[in-house]
């Protein structure tokens, strides 16, 4: 990850958390600040496994309660927009019973729908 002028990036990823504006691909994706902060933590700590606990506590500013499992929800919403934005590649990575970890990289066959890979 490179941090330049408060500009995060990871390969084809580069978040400007001043701006609100995140780039994958060159491409412009739209974001709301809930989805752009767990985005700017995610980077930030690239190849890191970071806690569910640890990215509510940045998002949401308070300790995460039990059951909660909005961080579960707007994680997927990240990978939904980010895989959108540029197809054939997984950026957020789970680690069940640990957390979430940014590190972007090709996708397998069996998660890009490509049966021919």
């Amino acid at each position: 990850m490179e941090a330049a002028s408060n500009v995060l990036r990871s390969g084809e990823v580069e978040v400007h958390p001043a701006d609100g504006l995140v780039r994958v691909g060159g491409r412009v994706v739209a974001m709301s600040m809930r989805e752009l902060r767990l985005l700017s933590a995610l980077v930030e700590r690239e190849g890191r496994i970071v806690s569910r606990a640890d990215l509510y506590r940045i998002a949401w500013g308070a300790p995460l309660r039990d059951g909660d499992r909005s961080v579960d929800v707007y994680v997927h919403k990240l990978r939904v927009k980010l895989e959108e934005a540029l197809p054939g590649h997984a950026f957020i990575h789970t680690h069940f019973g640990f957390g979430y970890r940014f590190s972007p990289e090709p996708s397998h066959a069996f998660h890009n729908g490509d049966p021919g890979a």
